[in-house]
């Protein structure tokens, strides 16, 4: 069975400017990160994902230049219309911050843009140091929240990535704007594995999969679990399916992030055994037609 990749990146470090990863290197808890000082392109993705029957994929933004974001928008459209890109990648997710007031202008220019289909700003807070990755909260700002509103102009949708203490606030986002399609980023991220960590992320799951314009991209596992197995995420893959159900869910690798942890085939080998007792159906919305249909590939 064939899949769509919801959820990676590509960067090219000759080319473009990735602040993040320039100069001194922020602890993430993700160990050694030689691997993501190198470029990733689409051949790389292609070689990644070709024992695993590959289809399409979604680009989600990579922390481009911030002050040129609609330049990683136009590197990958040209990129895909290359000969041997096959197409790669066929849905962009961008970036623009919904704080700035020039981010009505940033929208018009990347809706000239054929292959975008939404956008991200990543949200999550938190008091750990390798954890927090906004410079604020942007869902208590209601400059923000009411900026946000633009993308339903384009009929584009929004990446969340939030914690689960976020997800309340999420949930009243989305109540605000019911149209609109929300997706929840690498299955809400579950750092916190304590009791009261496991607890929280299960109640603020289920708080969203009441939305039903809410949708969850199940990766991301080895950035909060770097010596993942199948075993450990087993629940964080399952209980999300039971709440949102395999019409609101997609597998992704995130790569090359979660190269990192692990291999391209052992991640998505991995989601197959977690799902080998689901029906046909099942599988093929949760590798592939859910992702077809919510971000119109």
């Amino acid at each position: 069975m064939s899949i769509v990749d919801s959820h990676h990146h590509l960067w090219d470090h000759g080319r473009n400017l990735y602040p993040w990863l320039r100069g001194e290197t922020h602890d993430r808890g993700w160990g050694d990160t030689t691997l993501l000082h190198k470029n990733y392109l689409v051949a790389d993705l292609l070689a990644d994902g070709a024992r695993q029957g590959l289809a399409k994929s979604v680009h989600v933004q990579a922390n481009f230049d911030p002050s040129n974001p609609v330049g990683e928008t136009a590197w990958l459209e040209e990129i895909a219309a290359e000969s041997g890109s096959r197409g790669f990648p066929h849905g962009i997710v961008g970036f623009a911050d919904f704080s700035s007031p020039e981010v009505e202008s940033l929208l018009e220019q990347h809706s000239k843009h054929s292959r975008v289909r939404g956008m991200r700003q990543v949200l999550n807070r938190h008091p750990d140091p390798k954890l927090n990755r906004a410079p604020k909260d942007y869902l208590a700002d209601e400059t923000w929240q009411k900026n946000l509103g633009l993308l339903k102009r384009y009929g584009w949708t929004f990446d969340a990535q939030v914690y689960y203490q976020q997800m309340p606030a999420l949930a009243a986002l989305a109540r605000r704007y019911p149209d609109m399609q929300f997706i929840l980023d690498h299955a809400g991220m579950p750092a916190e594995r304590d009791a009261a960590g496991i607890e929280g992320w299960r109640r603020g799951m289920q708080q969203l999969a009441g939305c039903s314009n809410i949708a969850v991209k199940l990766c991301g596992y080895g950035m909060v679990d770097n010596r993942w197995t199948v075993e450990s995420i087993r629940p964080y893959v399952l209980k999300p399916i039971e709440w949102f159900g395999p019409q609101r869910c997609m597998f992704a690798s995130n790569f090359p992030v979660d190269r990192l942890m692990a291999s391209y085939d052992r991640l998505w080998d991995a989601y197959r055994e977690i799902t080998a007792g689901f029906s046909s159906d099942e599988k093929n919305l949760l590798l592939c037609k859910t992702a077809e249909r919510i971000y119109q590939l």
